[in-house]
């Protein structure tokens, strides 16, 4: 009788193992999902704006190079506000996310993946469209890798977090200062530092967010998860790119 009980017992927890497994499964394809589907917004968006002349007059100072090619000199007013508004989007989803039903979370997302597509279009007017293509294709297999890591090691990460953390500070205040300084020595060691620290928050991220389903109680809160881990991804994505084609772009 025991031995029947146990049986039974260990199937359940069985059961229930798998059960999770799938769930987790299911959860983290949706993330991905959500996450390739907002850089293929953001590439749409830059490409078509690239194109059409007239709405890249809305958002940069043109000025004419020869009778079949013009380029970029600064912003508009509404280029700033457009480059601006993903920092706006973010902290919307990040401070208000309790208070958004999972479906405007996702409506968020896709306005944040459009604007920042208009912010990135800058770069299809400094580098060749061949040496972008490459250097996306590059990151998307570092991507992989760096997330496939993340999703299936057994080693915890979490002490990466304060490093990398620290590391993201450094980079953005040498990154500020220069912008006053214009110096290609510390242009290049901060593209090399923004490589090894986005790198390594894929790998982190990837498996954060695999343990914050652990913690999901409710379909809600799967959705709202997913589409907040599709947000850390892209950001690790987009900005493993940008530095990414500072090594590898050929400017015009």
């Amino acid at each position: 009788m025991v031995n029947r009980y146990n049986s039974a017992y260990g199937a359940n927890t069985d059961a229930q193992a798998k059960e999770f497994d799938a769930g987790l499964r299911a959860y983290m394809l949706k993330v991905y999902n959500y996450m390739a589907s907002g850089v293929l917004l953001t590439g749409i968006v830059a490409l078509v704006l690239y194109k059409n002349p007239a709405a890249v007059e809305l958002f940069y100072n043109v000025v004419q190079v020869s009778d079949s090619q013009y380029a970029i000199a600064g912003r508009t007013g509404l280029g700033w506000i457009a480059a601006l508004s993903p920092l706006a989007f973010i902290l919307v989803l990040s401070f208000g996310a309790h208070k958004l039903s999972s479906s405007a979370m996702q409506m968020i997302f896709w306005a944040f993946a459009a604007c920042f597509g208009i912010s990135l279009s800058s770069i299809l007017f400094q580098y060749t469209g061949v040496s972008v293509a490459r250097t996306f294709f590059i990151t998307a297999a570092s991507f992989g890798g760096l997330s496939l890591y993340g999703y299936t090691t057994k080693k915890s990460l979490s002490g990466m977090g304060t490093f990398l953390f620290m590391g993201l500070i450094g980079l953005i205040i040498a990154s500020v200062v220069n912008m006053f300084l214009g110096s290609s020595m510390l242009h290049f060691i901060t593209s090399v530092i923004g490589v090894l620290i986005f790198a390594g928050l894929t790998a982190y991220d990837t498996q954060m967010i695999k343990n914050q389903y652990f913690m999901m109680s409710t379909g809600e809160m799967v959705k709202k998860g997913a589409i907040m881990g599709a947000v850390t991804l892209y950001l690790d994505f987009v900005n493993l790119f940008m530095y990414l084609l500072q090594f590898l772009g050929n400017r015009e």
